[in-house]
């Protein structure tokens, strides 16, 4: 593995529904609006979105998102990625206890200059930086949808 290769696996839980959490997450356009550290996305074309997003460190991220899946029936969501991130993004919905249950997982290679070149010391930093932005985007998400946080 690289050492600008990153792989992440995040649960969250939410207190609402499959369908609504699902219609959520497919609606790129809104994320700005429930996830703090989502600046800004751009409509591409029906299946293409650029977002920029920046959490706590000093340096925004532009991210092409790709949609490769789409498929409500079976909870799964999976883009593909291209810009400062290049690789895939993918998450499974499934109905746990009343809430809905998101398996996310991503594989990325850091193609930003200064991410490419900061990966060998700084690769913890940028990965606490990561957990900071999902924590954020689960809370965010679970305001959104007036639900409440699952275990």
């Amino acid at each position: 593995m690289r050492l600008n290769d990153y792989r992440f696996r995040d649960t969250w839980l939410v207190g609402a529904p499959v369908r609504p959490v699902f219609a959520t997450l497919v609606d790129l356009g809104a994320y700005p609006q429930w996830w703090p550290d989502v600046r800004s996305v751009r409509q591409v074309d029906d299946h293409t979105a650029e977002l920029v997003c920046r959490a706590r460190l000093p340096y925004a991220l532009t991210i092409t998102m790709t949609r490769a899946e789409e498929n409500e029936r079976d909870g799964r969501l999976r883009v593909d990625l291209h810009g400062d991130l290049v690789g895939t993004l993918g998450c499974l919905l499934s109905a746990q206890d009343g809430a809905t249950r998101l398996d996310i997982t991503q594989h990325v290679v850091a193609e930003k200059p200064l991410l490419r070149w900061l990966s060998p010391v700084a690769a913890p930093v940028f990965r606490a930086n990561h957990a900071l932005m999902m924590r954020r985007g689960r809370r965010g998400l679970v305001q959104r949808l007036g639900a409440h946080a699952g275990k």
